[in-house]
């Protein structure tokens, strides 16, 4: 409970123990008196941080409890919520006066309270669907925080006392409470189905959220609750002795709406407060579907019905599989009155299966009809218990039904920040810490549980404030992979860690394949060579599929030498010229060499020249004059080497001839960048003869190699190029 600091003395009347003491037998209600008495003697004059007198905020919470029918035992706990702040050894005084069931109640209480501080930063934390999930992970928390459920109840039953009190209170100390009680406190009570709470808790925070609307709504409604309620159980009773007149066994149900539900309504499906005919509403629950028709026929005739307000979703079902008979009439004093009609197993469905009315408000239609987590389908099953509490034979414990209930199979954590996290069962620091990232996992070497240093295999348990210790380098141990050891839980965090092995063996395989070709580059005199060509030729997207297939032993020596010699230069070994000065055309080439007749040449694959680059030729072995651009480093470096084997040249009549280019483009990385460089390239009748293309980071790498007649022709493409969305540079390589 909402437990402060401040003292004061306040005076409180005796002790009106019949309201609160309500359908208890006369040895519990001597009990809860006791237990008044043992209370009165620790708070005394104690005061809650809201200011509320202890005694008072414990009656208030009590009342409640008795007006939901709960055991002594949880109103004896609702009254001593607060001992352990004052009482020293309280757990055992506790035991020892009244029960340990009575003492472990009050000792859940007090662990859910010091998750307040964490509750109420959520809204300052979160913004939007952040906040939605964060809440959700607390509303789990809270839950399975506690061994007892009923823990909870005396928790939504204290928020609603401090609620209340806080009716007068100034807008900067209750408004903290509304939008927690909105967040977390409202949507536990909802799922319980504590509709006596829930719409208590609901009202107040909307009153103190926003005051303005909360008073228009409430003028619509032009009544009072109470107004409201009597409406009901007058019609309640109306409609049952029409239904027993005809022969048929029927329950009735009623409840007004309340202003935060009509509130929701409104914004919900923007409709105008006249267009909401389910502010007061009956449910109608009978053996059959013929009977839901025969119900519908009396409900009509005893009510007017309302036009175009009528909804039949038994013959057809909503997408969730909700079936019910939906009417709207005009009741007695002229206002209208919404009719629900369904069998007992559609409102069973309706309240406990995929079309819990509370999973469909808090997800929406559109979410309405997925199927249930486990969580969900455990939450039924507390309601079903609670529902259950008030036919049961007293020989069966319902209490202890709540007790055996899991709640969950997950642990909830914290982080240092105090942000919720939900793990497995059995996790430990090292899941912890690869669920907040994959790099504080990998560095993870020690692990601070509540302020103590714990080992990395250490359980996590429920409500546990967790901190990291991380090195700056380094990464996971091959232990944590052992089973037997129990350092990870979470198949999420097993797979970074194998993934991590694995990009590691990975690393070292193309390293050890990027030192074979680079020495069979060194044996060919090739180190300048394009690697990324070499291993499109092979048969590899990229350079580093090539080294680690080198790396594997899939690629061999004999390979890659047979590529480099066809691909590029040979590795040059010194050979005297022919001498000689006569100028002449090579053959078919349309290139000019200096001091050779009709000799063989070849483009250099490494710069690709065109005209009309600046060119030189170098001598091979075997295999004519290869051709360079001048600034070519492939060049450079051959000429630096054996500068006896340069040999002037130059382009000669040019015969409708094509030459290959590289083109490298770097963009902003989206869906269909390719397709429209593509679309350039074929406007401008270019055929592309190879492609490369890399993303990483959001950004695309692309290299094309591109037949071109001249160097206008590529300048103006690449002009194009550079115009296409996200392009950032095009240029020639």
């Amino acid at each position: 409970m909402d437990t402060g600091v401040q003292t004061a003395r306040v005076d409180l009347p005796e002790l009106a123990l019949a309201p609160i003491a309500a359908g208890l037998p006369e040895a519990d209600a001597i009990r809860l008196r006791r237990a008044y008495e043992f209370a009165l003697s620790v708070y005394a004059d104690k005061l809650l941080g809201t200011g509320e007198p202890v005694l008072e905020h414990a009656l208030g919470v009590v009342s409640s409890l008795a007006a939901l029918r709960l055991d002594v035992e949880t109103r004896i706990a609702g009254i001593l919520f607060a001992v352990p702040q004052y009482l020293a050894d309280s757990q055992d005084k506790l035991a020892a006066a009244f029960g340990p069931a009575v003492a472990a109640l009050v000792a859940g209480i007090a662990k859910l309270n010091r998750l307040r501080m964490v509750t109420r930063a959520l809204a300052g934390q979160e913004t939007g669907a952040a906040r939605s999930s964060q809440a959700e992970v607390l509303r789990k928390m809270l839950l399975a925080m506690v061994e007892d459920i009923r823990v909870v109840l005396v928790r939504l039953a204290s928020r609603t006392q401090t609620l209340r009190f806080l009716a007068h209170a100034p807008d900067v100390l209750r408004r903290p409470y509304a939008q927690e009680t909105l967040d977390i406190f409202a949507p536990l009570a909802n799922r319980l189905g504590i509709w006596q709470l829930k719409w208590e808790l609901e009202d107040y925070a909307f009153r103190y959220l926003e005051p303005e609307l909360y008073k228009t709504i409430a003028s619509m409604l032009d009544e009072k609750r109470d107004e409201r309620e009597k409406f009901i159980a007058a019609a309640v009773a109306a409609l049952e002795a029409e239904l027993r007149g005809a022969g048929l066994r029927a329950e009735v149900q009623g409840r007004p709406k309340h202003i935060y539900s009509i509130y929701n309504k409104m914004r919900g499906k923007s409709l105008d407060f006249s267009e909401l005919y389910d502010v007061r509403a009956l449910r109608v629950l009978v053996d059959s579907v013929k009977d839901c028709y025969t119900a519908l026929g009396i409900v009509h005739n005893r009510w007017t019905p309302i036009p175009k307000e009528f909804d039949d979703y038994i013959s057809r079902p909503k997408g969730n599989d909700y079936r019910s008979l939906h009417t709207a009439v005009v009741g007695s004093d002229g206002r209208p009155l919404e009719v629900q009609i369904r069998t007992h197993d559609m409102h069973r469905h309706a309240e406990l299966g995929v079309a819990a009315h509370w999973r469909y408000k808090e997800a929406g239609p559109g979410r309405a009809a997925a199927r249930p987590d486990p969580f969900d389908e455990k939450i039924a099953w507390l309601r079903q218990v609670l529902a259950w509490r008030d036919d049961v034979a007293e020989s069966v414990d319902w209490v202890d039904q709540f007790k055996r209930t899991a709640l969950d199979d997950t642990v909830y954590v914290l982080t240092p920040q105090g942000r919720v996290l939900d793990l497995p069962q059995g996790s430990t620091p090292v899941d912890f810490a690869y669920h907040l990232h994959s790099d504080l996992g990998h560095h993870c070497r020690g692990a601070k549980v509540d302020g103590v240093m714990v080992p990395l295999n250490y359980k996590l348990a429920n409500g546990q404030r967790v901190e990291i210790i991380a090195a700056k380098t380094g990464g996971p141990s091959r232990d944590w992979m052992n089973p037997a050891l129990g350092y990870l839980q979470s198949s999420r965090a097993r797979n970074k860690v194998r993934q991590w092995f694995n990009l590691q063996a990975l690393a070292e395989t193309v390293a050890q394949g990027r030192a074979v070709v680079e020495r069979e580059l060194q044996r060919e005199g090739m180190t300048g060579a394009n690697l990324d060509h070499l291993a499109q030729q092979l048969g590899y997207a990229r350079s580093e599929d090539m080294f680690a297939a080198a790396g594997r032993e899939e690629l061999g020596a004999k390979q890659l030498q047979t590529a480099l010699r066809g691909a590029a230069p040979a590795g040059p070994e010194p050979e005297s010229l022919l001498p000689g000065k006569i100028k002449a055309d090579a053959k078919g080439s349309g290139i000019l060499i200096v001091g050779m007749d009709k000799l063989l040449t070849q483009l250099a694959k490494c710069c690709r020249p065109a005209p009309p680059d600046a060119i030189a030729g170098f001598v091979t072995r075997g295999r004519g004059v290869s051709i360079h651009r001048r600034n070519c480093r492939d060049l450079q470096r051959l000429a630096s080497l054996h500068p006896e084997r340069m040999i002037e040249a130059g382009w000669g009549q040019q015969k409708d001839g094509v030459f290959s280019v590289d083109i490298v483009v770097q963009a902003h990385d989206r869906q269909g960048l390719l397709r429209d460089i593509s679309e350039v390239l074929s406007r401008e009748k270019i055929n592309v003869t190879g492609v490369n293309t890399q993303s990483k980071q959001h950004m695309a790498y692309m290299s094309f190699t591109v037949e071109i007649s001249d160097l206008e022709q590529l300048h103006r493409t690449l002009a194009l190029i550079g115009d296409v969305q996200g392009v950032l540079t095009a240029s020639r390589r």
